[in-house]
């Protein structure tokens, strides 16, 4: 039996449980979520910010920090892509002194492969994710600040908080798949290690998708 694949079966299992569950809460208790929180604070945001004509600063100061943020969270993103493609013809040596302090009981190239792999295409999607939200935020800055056209008015309030919305859940997602990468990374110690930091990480998220009280 290869525990290896037992394992990460066992992982997204549990995640796609989490989220199951996370969705059904959200459907009974909409007022438990800290994302359809978010969703409304950034709908009410740009409401103010298009009925105002005295925001213009606020609104370049807001959306230039996000920007910033996004920029950031994606640089780095692809520095930790380049770096796992760089340590990646070292793995098989690394795999040798690892493996008498792990959990598993065979070696197989193949398994170790698989888990650069799948590190390689978490960071990637952060990298994709965050550059999409600077995209999005980028629109948002021209959209939020044209004037006021009272037949296209509404339809221009809903577009711009669409974009908003969208930039934001790009955002969460690359920030999740940071998070993600930590079970993956402990992973190479062992499978018991990626259950683990899967409970872990499940707990925390737990947390942090819940409205603080």
């Amino acid at each position: 039996m290869n525990y290896d694949i037992v394992a990460i079966i066992v992982s997204c299992l549990l995640v796609l449980s989490y989220y199951l569950y996370l969705a059904r809460k959200n459907r009974n208790a909409p007022d438990s979520s800290t994302h359809i929180l978010n969703a409304r604070v950034r709908k009410r945001w740009v409401k103010m910010i298009m009925d105002s004509d005295k925001k213009e600063i606020l609104a370049v100061q807001t959306l230039r920090n996000s920007v910033l943020a996004a920029n950031f969270m994606a640089s780095t993103s692809i520095l930790l892509t380049i770096g796992t493609l760089n340590i990646s013809d070292k793995i098989g040596q690394w795999a040798l002194k690892w493996h008498p302090f792990g959990f598993t009981h065979s070696f197989s190239p193949e398994i170790w492969q698989l888990k650069l792999g799948l590190l390689l295409l978490v960071f990637s999607m952060a990298f994709f994710c965050f550059s999409m939200a600077v995209r999005l935020f980028n629109h948002v800055g021209y959209m939020i600040n044209l004037p006021e056209d009272p037949a296209t008015d509404n339809n221009l309030y809903e577009q711009t908080s669409a974009y908003l919305n969208k930039a934001g859940s790009y955002y969460t997602i690359g920030i999740r798949s940071f998070f993600f990468s930590l079970p993956i990374v402990l992973w190479f110690f062992g499978p018991y290690f990626l259950i683990a930091a899967t409970l872990g990480l499940i707990g925390g998220l737990t947390l942090l998708d819940k409205v603080p009280k």
